[in-house]
């Protein structure tokens, strides 16, 4: 017995901390975006709260927040959705066609994966330069997709995996081609591993910041990690109170997700599809 209790005292401490190391930085950030004097060096050291900070980013044109937002999820969405159908269709053909090679191909690309970001981007900036596609959302999309690529294909292999290949031979029986196994049976049935997938990638693209930082240059294009970061007062002073308000409001698209679907991306990450 009294290892049973010291076992769950063990798991408990453990849990605060874990809990707290997590939520800490986030309380933080949402008491700083809600002071009136957010500043650490301010003579006025009583803590006032006020909503002023998060009216000022939302309206004040200047900060161009919502752009950053729009832009964000704009090239997020469309970056997640590309990679997931690409990864798809290699991960189709990994586990089910017989390729020479497919698996020396598939650790090509996560030895590919493991290159830091700093070392293309200088070749990113280049190529997006003689295209004419610096400041635009393309600049963002293609690296987006290549960079997410590697995890989507993972995750999908993985899952595809575990689907029966029966389906395949009886779909074949019935007269479908390769295509529409794919479209109209192996797709329906990894909905949650495509679904859970595309949630990762989605939120991999959304917190993207060194392309983002690089190939952007205005709030035509700029994402939200970059155009927080850029923030800046009059006379050069670092708006605390501005910056926290929107790192709060940028976070919860992230923190929803997560929330509202957390049993869809551990179910699709951990177990297929079929029952037996």
């Amino acid at each position: 017995m009294k290892e049973e209790r010291k076992k769950i005292i063990l798991i408990l401490l453990i849990s605060i901390f874990m809990l707290s190391f997590c939520l800490l930085p986030v309380i933080y950030m949402v008491i700083i975006s809600l002071s009136k004097n957010p500043d650490f060096l301010s003579a006025e050291k009583t803590l006032r709260f006020t909503l002023k900070n998060y009216f000022d980013v939302l309206s004040v044109r200047s900060l161009h927040f919502t752009d950053y937002l729009k832009n964000s999820i704009a090239v997020s969405t469309i970056s997640a959705a590309l990679s997931v159908f690409i990864a798809a269709l290699a991960a189709y053909s990994i586990t089910r066609l017989n390729l020479p090679g497919k698996v020396i191909l598939l650790f090509f690309v996560l030895v590919v994966s493991m290159f830091p970001q700093i070392s293309l981007v200088g070749w990113l900036f280049k190529l997006m330069a003689e295209l004419g596609w610096i400041n635009t959302y393309p600049a963002l999309i293609l690296p987006y997709i290549g960079w997410i690529l590697p995890l989507s294909l993972w995750i999908l292999v993985s899952y595809f995996s575990q689907l029966p290949k029966e389906l395949d031979k009886q779909a074949l029986i019935d007269g479908c081609s390769r295509w529409q196994i794919l479209f109209k049976v192996l797709f329906p049935v990894a909905l949650p591993g495509l679904f859970s997938t595309f949630l990762l990638a989605f939120i991999f693209a959304f917190n993207e910041f060194m392309f983002a930082l690089m190939l952007t240059a205005d709030h035509k294009a700029r994402t939200i990690p970059v155009g927080i970061a850029l923030f800046q007062g009059l006379h050069g002073e670092i708006p605390w109170g501005n910056i926290m308000s929107a790192a709060t409001i940028a976070t919860l698209p992230v923190i929803i997700l997560t929330i509202v679907f957390q049993k869809r991306i551990v179910q699709g990450l951990t177990r297929g599809a079929v029952k037996g």
